[in-house]
């Protein structure tokens, strides 16, 4: 299976290569470490050019293989991270050098560390107003010397996302969170992205409910073992349990076809969740 290679140029150990981009049933990932993806975010910030930053679990890949639009707002990234262990376990699989996952909330903690170390400033944009200022309230607890560019909670319509654009580009913020569900995140960085003149940008998910404990996190052996989904089955049930047997569901019909169809050197079959072109893009840094 063929992966692209890049350069990723880190400040303090020199040029170095890194196994970045390859096609994972259909969809572009980036193989990277936590510490190659905190470098692309830390180098986009120093040098002020955009980078898109998005995270790539089970539910958003088969959820891309009916939505074409959203499927081609993640293709569109600079940056497809592996979230979910799924994603892992399938990539390995199929022959891909997947070591671990960056996991988008583990991400965002490590960056807002960084805020904090190089004096970036972080926009928060997403969740509810009371999740929102608890969790901007935990960050500054844990990084007093943090200081934000701008809070805005994700509850605004279609026609106040001028002005939010407005306040996010004004606040000459480094980097953008942003908390909301998809596609709306995808949707909306699809459109506003080229204007937002934020240098680094993530999708972060329901991570701004992690930050203000709204929502715990698995043990860590739960996460290693791949069961962080039963563990928010159980926190919430009524939400949860249908979403998780559904996609995880049709995400091993897939997988398991995939495998079949490598195994008998059969070419992959295409399907209309991608655009074409999607899968095996290289880039630099």
């Amino acid at each position: 299976m063929k992966i692209e290679v890049f350069r990723l140029r880190a400040s303090r150990s020199g040029e170095r290569e890194v196994a970045m981009r390859a096609s994972f049933l259909g969809c572009p990932i980036d193989v990277l470490t936590m510490a190659d993806t905190v470098e692309l975010a830390r180098t986009a910030m120093h040098s002020q050019q955009r980078l898109q930053h998005v995270a790539l679990n089970v539910a958003k890949l088969v959820s891309m293989r009916f939505d074409p639009v959203l499927a081609a707002d993640v293709a569109s990234s600079d940056v497809i991270s592996i979230d979910g262990m799924g994603i892992v376990w399938g990539a390995r699989a199929l022959g891909l050098p997947v070591k671990s996952r960056v996991a988008g909330v583990d991400l965002l903690t490590e960056l807002l560390a960084l805020c904090e170390r190089e004096g970036f400033k972080p926009y928060f944009l997403g969740a509810t107003p009371v999740v929102l200022q608890q969790a901007a309230r935990r960050v500054r607890d844990k990084h007093p010397s943090i200081a934000f560019a701008g809070l805005r909670d994700g509850y605004f319509t279609r026609e106040q996302e001028a002005d939010v654009v407005r306040d996010i580009r004004s606040s000459r913020a480094d980097c953008l969170f942003i908390g909301m569900p998809s596609p709306r995140k995808e949707r909306f960085l699809a459109s506003y992205r080229d204007t937002l003149g934020v240098p680094f940008i993530m999708g972060v998910g329901g991570s701004f409910d992690v930050l203000a404990g709204a929502v715990r996190r698995a043990p860590v052996r739960v996460q290693q073992l791949g069961l962080e989904w039963l563990y928010r089955v159980y926190q919430e049930p009524g939400r949860m349990w249908w979403r998780y047997a559904k996609t995880n569901t049709l995400f091993a019909g897939i997988l398991a076809r995939a495998i079949v169809r490598q195994r008998l050197g059969m070419a992959p079959r295409a399907h209309g969740g991608l655009p074409p072109g999607a899968g095996g893009v290289g880039h630099s840094v």
